[in-house]
């Protein structure tokens, strides 16, 4: 149970608007662009206060993929975690453009049964949601959250394969190169959530190096109808981008006589015992991109 509600806060963290996040999950690579026929990165991983310096924990790396400019998987190499971080390596054989990351898509929640609060069972998807919930289940609340951290990494020309929309989650189509980013000029993103447009998508980017200056410097932007934002890098460097939807109290209950928007005074009744409708939906994408000079 402990481990259960270890993960589900981790996941409710990733959820939260970035103003109010103390802490922040990242990968950040050695370079970003690379020339030759083949190259080594290593990347360092870790969830902080301050961006891009190691001071609260490691990020895990049992769940970070490498696709590969012709869309095979890679890997990742000589990895390890220490008390502050993780590190590994990603060897480049193909020229183009990799992507570098780690995706998940899990059913959360919780319902009454006999007077005592269980959680849904780890692991449980969300065509089987109605299996796992028994029979005179009331106060039934659920969510599913999907969560995407990635980084892009090009060696030589950048390339487009990878960037084919999975249709799941919160996913990045560049307008501009995301390996193609150069201070003072205006870069386009598209967002798509679950393979659509997503359309007033609140996007946030913060410059690293927050440590050594006063003010953070978050630019807050939300996508037009077809989830693009245009952003206007105001100096060279490493950047945290995050986009998020969902989050407050999951949905599921309510309704009836005694249950939230009852008169005052109703008796209490009972609660539905399966949710209204499908899981409130929840997603969260964070992407490290640099920002070079003119």
């Amino acid at each position: 149970m402990k481990a259960r509600l270890m993960i589900a806060g981790a996941l409710a963290a990733l959820m939260l608007p970035a103003t109010a996040q103390a802490h922040r999950q990242w990968m950040m690579p050695s370079s970003t662009t690379l020339s030759g026929t083949e190259s080594w990165i290593t990347v360092d991983a870790a969830v902080s206060n301050d961006l891009f310096y190691f001071e609260h924990v490691p990020m895990r790396t049992d769940g970070i993929v490498v696709t590969q400019p012709d869309g095979s998987t890679g890997k990742i190499e000589n990895a390890a975690t220490g008390k502050y971080r993780s590190t590994f390596d990603v060897h480049l054989t193909q020229p183009g453009t990799y992507r570098i990351g780690s995706a998940s898509t899990n059913v959360m929640g919780s319902y009454m049964l006999n007077g005592k609060q269980e959680r849904l069972p780890r692991g449980t998807t969300k065509d089987r949601l109605a299996s796992v919930i028994p029979a005179g289940a009331t106060d039934v609340q659920v969510a599913e959250a999907s969560n995407r951290n990635e980084i892009f990494v090009t060696l030589g020309a950048p390339s487009t394969g990878i960037f084919k929309p999975t249709g799941s989650g919160i996913e990045l189509v560049p307008v501009t190169h995301p390996n193609d980013l150069v201070s003072g000029e205006a870069a386009t993103f598209q967002f798509l959530l679950d393979g659509k447009p997503a359309a007033g998508l609140k996007v946030t980017v913060i410059p690293g190096g927050i440590r050594y200056r006063d003010a953070l410097g978050q630019m807050d932007l939300v996508a037009d109808q077809d989830g693009k934002v245009a952003i206007t890098w105001p100096q060279p460097g490493m950047y945290w981008l995050n986009a998020s939807v969902g989050g407050g109290r999951e949905g599921g209950g309510g309704g009836g006589a005694g249950g939230p928007g009852a008169a005052p005074g109703a008796a209490p009744g009972p609660r539905p015992a399966r949710p209204a409708g499908p899981p409130q939906r929840r997603a969260a994408y964070v992407s490290t991109l640099e920002v070079l000079a003119p």
